[in-house]
């Protein structure tokens, strides 16, 4: 590469002799940096994709030689100019690599400054025009890196709820995808048009929008803010363990996704973070010196998204997991799955006996919800059953399953005395959302953004910024009082008192009761399968069918001008 730049110089610029020595020198060390950078990049792909250790060191390596590329190409890029020939286009390609790693150092440390990083990289390559010459070239191939860059972005922008970016970068990825198909009459058009269906879908996947007074949508947020989980007052006894890997899994067959994000997925990884702060770099100062370093406190509990999972991928990255977790920590899995019933009747009734979620198959996958197999008295192969967590159970668990079948999870075992918890999604809803479910799980939209969920419930589809804000601010008040409904109780299970202490897990037990006792006051919502259920089961009487909790369901309820959704006398019903 080297090499057949300098002949380019050659050629270009007369004879070798009238090339200064530093000129040729600089190219000479771009085309270093250039090959060692791409090189790099490129051996990302072998490290393992789980284990937090053995890739740090690398990143680390990678990411130095992309800052020293990039200040190189700015110092000298008049040299660059003229004597390489260095396009813009390139330039795009190296702040799209640099967007890239930051990406992909988010996914590794679940810390969200890096998707401002890779924001403000992918940002520069649009405001810049990088790669505006590049439908001027003709190479299909080009083309084809500006379309992957665009996707890219939107990825990034999505996690950050910049909706009004997307909006603009769908548009233009549109006339770019229609501009490409129309010169090069390529085979990939159909693909192309496939992920503009998906983000298109992805975007309009919230049920209500909240409006401002002008009409414009308010982007909300759900990622944990310094107000978000309910504050341990004096006195209340809990444990101490804190939440330090999570695994969020999605095989859902036809739910809305983008990318390898299921809208559960997506929904759910925002539970699983603070809001993120601005690591505060420009395009000059790429800021990434300190990107290798550990952040002083661990911010986030690092997670694994896993799309679509084999048993063998879900076993192998739960092992590591389970392997790396410090002490006093809780590992996490979250499961929003297609359910798996068992085919034949079984007469015990031990952790392989009720089937379980779907683990990914190409085979075996008839009408959607259920698997059959040729020999009933076998058990289903492509499932993770609840005997397969058993061995995990050996540290403090958190399970939530979002599932057609997760009621399979509540025969569960404590067979090691440690914490465990297992909150169940319903298995069936009211036939009248029902169709919802392409849009995502109600449950699990009620344990991210639980005002949505309840306004959707309610029968709302748009809501005023003010209301909204009103609501939320009472919501607020709904989680301090379940948080000492809990605490106060005389009869729970320990396991919930030892979660507690963290503030995520906090949230989300609270934001569970919420969505229990929601339901449960609801006149459609009548059937026993209709309602989120736990393991250990929660005491009704002081926690999901409280009636200060119901009292309160109901004020909210009024606020919304709802209240004839919901039964009166609950407690007269049962």
């Amino acid at each position: 590469r080297t090499e057949l730049a300098l002949k380019e110089i050659m050629s270009s610029g007369g004879a070798e002799d009238d090339i200064p020595q530093a000129e040729r020198k600089t190219v000479t060390d771009f085309c270093y940096l250039l090959d060692k950078s791409k090189q790099l990049f490129n051996g990302l792909r072998d490290l393992p994709q789980y284990g937090q250790k053995q890739w740090q060191s690398y990143f680390g390596r990678t990411f130095d030689v992309y800052t020293k590329l990039w200040k190189f190409q700015q110092q000298h890029r008049q040299v660059l100019d003229n004597r390489y020939g260095l396009k813009r286009w390139q330039i795009g390609e190296i702040a799209s690599k640099i967007g890239q790693l930051y990406y992909h150092y988010y996914l590794r440390t679940s810390e969200t400054s890096y998707l401002n990083e890779a924001f403000s990289f992918y940002s520069a390559i649009r405001q810049r025009s990088y790669y505006s010459q590049v439908n001027k070239e003709d190479r299909p191939e080009l083309v084809v890196k500006k379309l992957r860059y665009y996707a890219r972005f939107i990825v990034v922008c999505l996690l950050l709820n910049k909706m009004d970016v997307v909006k603009d970068l769908v548009k233009e990825l549109s006339d770019e995808i229609e501009d490409y198909t129309h010169r090069f009459n390529t085979e990939d058009q159909v693909e192309w048009n496939l992920v503009l269906q998906e983000v298109a879908a992805f975007i309009e996947a919230d049920p209500v929008m909240v409006l401002n007074d002008d009409n414009t949508i308010v982007i909300t947020s759900n990622r944990l803010s310094e107000t978000g989980a309910p504050l341990l007052e004096q006195g209340m006894i809990v444990g101490q363990l804190a939440l330090a890997d999570a695994l969020i899994i999605g095989n859902c067959n036809n739910q809305v996704k983008f990318s390898e994000l299921t809208i559960d997925m997506f929904r759910m990884l925002q539970a699983l973070e603070r809001e993120p702060m601005n690591l505060a770099s420009q395009m000059n100062k790429p800021g990434m010196q300190e990107s290798t370093e550990k952040p002083a406190r661990r911010e986030n509990p690092h997670k694994y998204l896993l799309y679509k999972p084999t048993f063998s991928q879900l076993y192998t990255f739960l092992a590591a997991s389970f392997k790396e977790l410090p002490a006093n920590s809780v590992l996490l899995i979250y499961l929003s799955a297609t359910g798996v019933f068992p085919s034949g009747r079984s007469d015990s009734e031990g952790p392989y006996d009720f089937g379980g979620v779907l683990t990914n198959s190409n085979r075996d996958i008839i009408n959607g919800d259920a698997i059959h197999k040729r020999n009933q008295s076998y058990k289903e192969m492509h499932c993770l059953h609840p005997g397969d967590l058993y061995p995990f159970t050996r540290k403090p668990l958190f399970i939530i399953v979002d599932s057609s079948n997760s009621v399979a999870y509540k025969n569960f075992t404590n067979l090691f005395g440690q914490p465990l918890v297992c909150l169940l999604s319903p298995t069936a809803y009211p036939k009248a959302l029902q169709d919802q479910s392409q849009r995502g799980s109600l449950f699990t939209l009620f344990l991210n953004n639980p005002l949505m969920a309840f306004l959707f419930v309610s029968g709302l589809s748009s809501m005023r910024r003010g209301l909204w804000e009103k609501c939320q601010e009472y919501l607020r008040k709904i989680n301090r009082d379940i948080a000492q409904l809990l605490t106060h109780s005389r009869s729970i299970d320990q396991s919930f008192l030892q979660f507690f202490g963290d503030e995520f897990l906090r949230l989300l037990l609270t934001r569970f009761i919420f969505c229990s006792a929601t339901m449960r006051m609801h006149k459609i919502f009548r059937e026993t399968r209709n309602y989120p259920e736990s393991y250990p089961q929660l005491p009704r009487d002081e926690t999901v069918e409280n009636p200060h909790l119901q009292k309160h369901i109901l004020e909210l309820a009024s606020i919304l001008d709802v209240r004839n959704v919901f039964l009166e006398n609950t407690l007269d019903d049962y």
